[in-house]
């Protein structure tokens, strides 16, 4: 069992650090005493706006020493507060002698024991130290590393495989005031010296535990005036066992933010600001506004909204006023109170503690957690609807955060594919993959026939079959417009997946390329992959227009034989997409000429279609004009020659006969003119033939 390097930290602290921080404290002063007769005397003759006689104070600052444990009381605190019991720290004083503060026991885990040993111990001695008393501190904490900790005890003792695992980590962090960088050289060469020989006295013993690896943190305080001489750096590590890092610290007001930042790095913990949260006013009650409350908490919590592309998550970071650390900005939603009956769908729960603990907003956001209350908090986006991300909640006392699941929950019950429901879960083309992995199933093969004439194994005719297969293979219905037509596109999208191809399978695809466009001719609709969703559907040509787009598409990318170019040569020359325009067949012609003529007969009334078919008779027939003459079964004629070439049909021909086509629709003759007899037509023909009839019924009956 590994315990990470924050499981035991030892603070090793210079107890000679007098010299001042520039950090004053503020002090009251006093009044110069008098008799009670002076006084009432002298009332009596001065006016009451003379201010009385004040006695200055010196100004008071506080030590490095005083801002230091400040500061890492305020770290403990942290600790303490997010991880209970699993992160012991201890505290060791060196100036002349050696003043061992705690131990790894939980009853010295706390800030009050903490508190009661820094007040026994007194003030910060005015004394000189050298580097031996610094180096028997660090023996000292080095000491307290090998000595194991209860649960690192209980493991090693445990009768279980793992009980010779237990790997011992740690940290130590020196406070002090360092003058050069030969003094941090000097300290981390004989820190690892002494760490070696530590490491062999406990390694033969059965109470210690020899230190796997150590982290030596030296923090320099530096008081205030001109700046430290030392830049802070990190050396390479002089063995596995043991890495080193220097950081220069001013003592005075910029000490807790340093210390807030090492507690994120060496915990793993991040910052969380809830804004927004409205409060009442201390001095005025009827009004209310907005705070701001940060949080520290495990970094784990952030993991679910800050994975993915760091572009889009960058706006949830922000650096707060007078940190160098960053923390995830989330928004105060309207709480509610029934946290004990509703159960809430969470990924992970943390503990969380103030940094700022002192603070009016801080001590309110706390009470009112405690108070069984239960706070929902929003992560901001740039577009859309808001998202609940975390929680902020209490449990036995302890306020944690808990992670929201912002996707669909596993708990839940999986949508009904065929009754449609389950949202865009439907939107998967789950039936067509069944097919794909169906069409490309291995089974075992006979070692003496694996491999055949083109030394090919059968597993690997099985990965070119799978990569042609999956070529093209869109996976959700709204992302295709082919795959949507259903058998209106087969047997072409199946065909076109083999290696080679037949005669007969290439008339197949070819008849399903010229029945896609009879019926793009005839107007009739394509299934749209946005059927049963909100919103305006495609329009009919634009949907014909992805069809052939992608169709085009998918013919391109399965291109495997000679036949397969065909299948694309046919779709090329109904599309007018052929690359040698030189040599045209006559079907495109043909069908080219058949889609115009369905088209302006369908916009003809009964006696203009009659005319057009009585002047046309012999051009084409009515069937020209529903099939085309490229679908018949028929021989192919010879190709129409380019202009200069001997050919059957000139380009002169083709357009006397369109203009003439043209003109015998617009110019129509009078139906009359046509059936006259010597330029003489009879008018009212039915109603004279009635006159007859009445006239012969009568003389019938006379």
């Amino acid at each position: 069992m590994t315990f990470p390097t924050s499981h035991k930290t030892v603070f090793v602290m210079d107890h000679t650090l007098t010299a001042s921080s520039g950090v004053k404290l503020e002090m009251d002063s006093f009044s110069k005493s008098r008799s009670s007769s002076s006084t009432s005397s002298s009332s009596s003759q001065q006016p009451l706006s003379q201010p009385m006689n004040l006695i200055p104070l010196l100004p008071v600052t506080k030590s490095l020493w005083t801002c230091a444990v400040e500061a890492i009381t305020e770290y403990c605190r942290i600790v303490w507060d997010i991880f209970p019991g699993s992160r012991l720290i201890r505290f060791i004083a060196v100036d002349r002698t050696l003043h061992k503060l705690s131990s790894w026991n939980l009853e010295d885990q706390s800030l009050i024991n903490l508190m009661n040993a820094f007040m026994m111990l007194g003030p910060a001695k005015n004394i000189g130290i050298g580097k031996l008393d610094l180096l028997k501190g660090l023996r000292a904490a080095i000491e307290a590393l090998t000595e194991p900790s209860a649960i690192q005890h209980e493991k090693r003792t445990s009768l279980t495989e793992n009980a010779t695992k237990v790997l011992n980590k740690g940290r130590i962090i020196l406070v002090t005031k360092i003058e050069s960088e030969d003094e941090v050289k000097s300290l981390k060469e004989k820190f690892h010296d002494t760490l070696l020989h530590m490491n062999k006295n406990a390694a033969s013993t059965d109470n210690l535990m020899a230190i796997n690896h150590c982290d030596l943190v030296l923090l320099n305080l530096w008081p205030e005036g001109p700046g430290c001489p030392i830049a802070r750096r990190s050396w390479p590590d002089l063995s596995t066992i043991m890495s080193c890092e220097l950081t220069n610290i001013q003592g005075g007001t910029a000490l807790a933010p340093k210390l807030c930042n090492l507690v994120l790095k060496h915990y793993d913990l991040a910052s969380t600001t809830v804004t927004g949260i409205p409060m009442k006013e201390e001095q005025n009650a009827s009004s209310s506004a907005n705070y701001d409350v940060e949080l520290f908490h495990p970094a784990a919590a952030h993991a679910a909204i800050l994975k993915g592309i760091p572009a889009e998550t960058a706006h949830l970071k922000t650096y707060r006023e007078g940190t160098d650390y960053e923390t995830v900005t989330l928004k105060w939603c309207t709480p509610r109170s029934n946290a004990s009956i509703e159960l809430q769908h969470c990924s992970s729960a943390y503990r969380i503690t103030s940094v700022d603990v002192n603070s009016r907003p801080s001590s309110c956001l706390t009470n009112f957690l405690l108070n069984g209350r239960w706070v929902m908090l929003e992560m901001p986006r740039k577009s859309g609807s808001k998202v609940i991300s975390h929680m902020l909640a209490c449990h036995g006392g302890d306020i944690y955060i808990h992670t929201m699941y912002t996707s669909r929950s596993i708990l839940e019950d999986p949508p009904s594919i065929s009754e449609g429901c389950g949202g865009r879960v439907t939107d998967y083309r789950i039936p067509d993959f069944g097919e794909l992995i169906k069409a490309n199933r291995l089974a075992p093969y006979p070692e003496s026939t694996v491999e055949n004439e083109n030394n090919t194994t059968p597993l690997e005719k099985n990965r070119e079959q799978l990569g042609r297969h999956t070529k093209y293979w869109p996976i959700t219905l709204s992302s295709t417009s082919l795959f949507t037509l259903g058998p209106q596109i087969e047997p072409l999208a199946t065909l076109m997946l083999k290696d080679t191809l037949t005669e007969d399978e290439v008339i197949e695809c070819k008849q399903v390329i010229l029945c896609l466009m009879s019926m793009e001719a005839r107007g009739d609709p394509l299934p749209s992959p946005m059927a049963g969703q909100r919103g305006k559907g495609m329009k009919r040509e634009d949907q014909y227009r992805a069809v052939w787009t992608e169709l085009e598409q998918y013919l391109q990318l399965h291109l495997h034989s000679a036949d397969h170019e065909k299948v694309l040569e046919c779709f090329m020359e109904c599309h007018n997409k052929v690359e040698a325009p030189e040599y045209k067949s006559d079907d495109k012609v043909d069908i080219d000429q058949a889609l115009k003529e369905l088209d302006d007969y369908n916009y003809m009334t009964e006696r203009e279609k009659t005319d057009f078919n009585m002047s046309v008779g012999t051009k084409h027939t009515s069937t020209d004009l529903t099939i085309p003459d490229s679908k018949r079964k028929r021989t192919a004629p010879p190709p129409l020659a380019p202009m200069g070439r001997s050919s059957g049909v000139s380009l002169l021909t083709l357009w006397e006969n369109k203009v003439s086509s043209e003109q015998s629709r617009r110019c129509l003759e009078f139906q009359g003119r046509l059936k006259a007899e010597d330029n003489v037509t009879k008018l009212y023909v039915s109603l004279q033939k009635d006159k007859d009839k009445d006239e012969g019924s009568r003389k019938k009956t006379s």
